[in-house]
């Protein structure tokens, strides 16, 4: 029987791009979460809704379904102005701000020039293919 919507799954996994490690369960503790409540990615939602309880898989899902392909819109130029109030502002810094619906939006800045700034709004994932070694723990 598939995993329903709003069930509570727990998974142990490992997220690895290009071969490199990048996220994964912490302290060999299963990860909980909702599904089908947007807490994990949809293209891996959509890998294990078969899943059973004790099932482990290798399990690609591609950049389109994870976090987006790249955006070369992403990239924009912003009035160093808006700064100010940023202490030790430092190329790679990844900053948390309010769009002008005052939604959460996160940016990471790229260059530091004398009356712009440049900054990128992909996520830092965008554009990449994500491997995953899931095993499923738990259905709840």
């Amino acid at each position: 029987m598939p995993i329903q919507i709003n069930q509570t799954v727990k998974i142990m996994f490992e997220v690895r791009i290009d071969g490199v490690l990048v996220d994964g369960s912490r302290s060999n503790k299963p990860f909980e979460f909702s599904f089908g409540t947007g807490q994990v990615i949809a293209g891996l939602e959509k890998r294990i809704v078969n899943m059973k309880v004790g099932e482990a898989a290798d399990i690609l899902v591609p950049a389109s379904e994870a976090y987006g392909e790249y955006e070369a819109s992403g990239i924009q130029n912003l009035p160093k102005e808006q700064f100010e109030e940023i202490e030790n502002l430092a190329i790679g810094m990844q900053i948390q701000a309010q769009d002008e619906n005052d939604q959460p939006i996160q940016f990471i800045v790229k260059e530091i020039g004398e009356k712009e700034i440049i900054v990128d709004f992909n996520h830092p994932l965008a554009g990449k293919d994500l491997m995953y070694k899931v095993k499923i723990d738990s259905l709840l």
